[in-house]
């Protein structure tokens, strides 16, 4: 195929004869690189099976197999058969680790795939299946077979001691994994995490990480998670620890209201105590060393059967682990007689009426400001003007109502001429002026108002 496809290439003799050599040298190292069928990767996990498959290619060439052998290349440099198959003599297992844990899963030599069965850590490595042929001499092909391990993952709170150092209060570990795990803190107590990596003889890894903090008092159960991430794991892996935090006693006394009146029989104080761990004892004394008669203790519980004078005193209330002790003191005050109590308003209450009060007057202050608002609106100049007066020579006159007539003449009732009212009027100039033609255009006709 080669040769003609090369005849068919358009070109000098010299030019085609290189190219067909390029051709089959091409050729001839695909099927070289062919010959021997094999998976390159391969991953798998303890006590479990893997099946190396391998199969010889010879593309319908002469090459004769003599013999097919399994080489384990666990690291560089260091080369044992593991499984050798011939087809006279048989097959063989020469290497003892891999004795009654391998299997040919077919018996020929074309197909000479095996089985590791019971797998373990240290069968990583290189796997290379190997055929002696003749004439071409040995062709192989190489599987790498990676090994995976789930960590053994756990993690613990350690009790510590309250005091100045910083100290591990958590440790996180997971164990004889492969590849190695990652791990992460998550923790609102503001430490800080230290990590450390070690290599196991069959190639696993073990990650060990510890929490680290100053402790104190108040850091007693609070908690910090432990999150371990690896690639064998279907999410991450978490645990919650609550810190255990060691510290001694803290101690308060409460119960005493300022009212122990004579005769009383319900005064109560109790000694309440902070400790980690809890408190052994709790001691109840007074100023004086020992306990009036009227006074019963129970645990934390001081108990007066009877006020009088006797408990006018000073109460002490001492508790120990072991980790220390830790006192508290009150003093107790008699009175003759009982003390009403005093009801104080509520703080919700007066809150309210304060608020109550100034929305009120806001209102007011707001409605009077409409009120003085509206009325200057309606006090002012009046909005429209008066019509201008009737000019000569039109055909309107000025009509005026009795009202009008009397505000020109001075608040009196209008007066006619005498000629007026008899209805003449006649032609006398002097009494009518000017006449209307002399009117200069522009000029009103109406004369000045005549008083009587």
């Amino acid at each position: 195929m080669a040769i003609g496809y090369a005849a068919r290439w358009p070109g000098s003799p010299g030019k085609n004869a290189w190219m067909v050599a390029a051709v089959i040298i091409l050729t001839a190292q695909g099927v070289v690189a062919q010959k021997v069928r094999v998976e390159e990767e391969l991953e798998a996990y303890p006590t479990e099976s893997v099946d190396l498959r391998c199969e010889f290619v010879d593309g319908g060439s002469l090459t004769k197999l003599t013999q097919v052998s399994w080489i384990w290349e666990p690291v560089d440099g260091q080369r044992d058969n593991i499984a050798v198959f011939h087809p006279l003599y048989g097959q063989s297992f020469p290497n003892m680790a891999f004795k009654d844990r391998v299997i040919f899963l077919h018996k020929e030599l074309k197909i000479p795939s095996i089985r590791i069965n019971n797998l373990r850590m240290s069968d990583a490595g290189r796997y290379t299946c190997e055929y002696a042929t003749y004439p071409s001499g040995n062709e192989q092909g190489t599987t790498t077979l990676t090994m995976l391990a789930k960590p053994k993952n756990s993690a613990r709170a350690v009790t510590v001691q309250a005091g100045s150092r910083s100290v591990a209060v958590a440790r996180c570990e997971a164990a004889d994994g492969k590849p190695a795990a990652t791990i992460q803190w998550l923790s609102s107590v503001g430490g800080n995490h230290s990590t450390t990596v070690s290599n196991g003889s069959d190639g696993t890894v073990t990650v060990r990480s510890e929490y680290r903090l100053v402790p104190t008092a108040a850091d007693n159960g609070r908690e910090v998670i432990c999150r371990v991430e690896q690639r064998t794991q279907d999410r991450p892996w978490t645990e919650v620890l609550r810190l255990s935090v060691e510290y001694p006693p803290t101690v308060t006394i409460e119960g005493y209201d300022n009212n122990w009146y004579v005769g009383r029989s319900d005064a109560v104080l109790f000694c309440q105590a902070k400790a980690n761990p809890e408190p052994t004892t709790i001691t109840w004394t007074t100023a004086s060393g020992s306990l009036p008669d009227t006074v019963v203790v129970e645990d934390n519980k001081l108990m007066v059967r009877k006020v009088d004078d006797a408990v006018n005193t000073t109460f002490t209330c001492e508790v120990k682990n072991k980790h220390g002790a830790s006192r508290q003191t009150l003093t107790t005050f008699v009175i003759e007689e009982k003390r009403e109590p005093v009801e104080e308003p509520q703080t919700g209450a007066v809150v309210g009426g304060i608020l109550g009060t100034l929305i009120l007057v806001g209102a007011v202050v707001a409605i009077i400001f409409l009120i003085r608002k509206y009325q200057q609106n309606t006090e002012g100049p009046p909005k429209h003007k008066p019509p201008p007066p009737v000019k000569a020579g039109s055909s309107t006159e000025m009509i005026l109502d009795e009202d009008a007539n009397e505000a020109l003449n001075g608040g009196a009732p209008p007066v006619l001429n005498k000629d007026a009212a008899d209805g003449h009027h006649g032609n006398d100039s002097s009494n009518h002026g000017p006449s209307s033609a002399n009117i200069p255009r522009g000029e009103s006709f109406v004369s000045t108002p005549m008083y009587v």
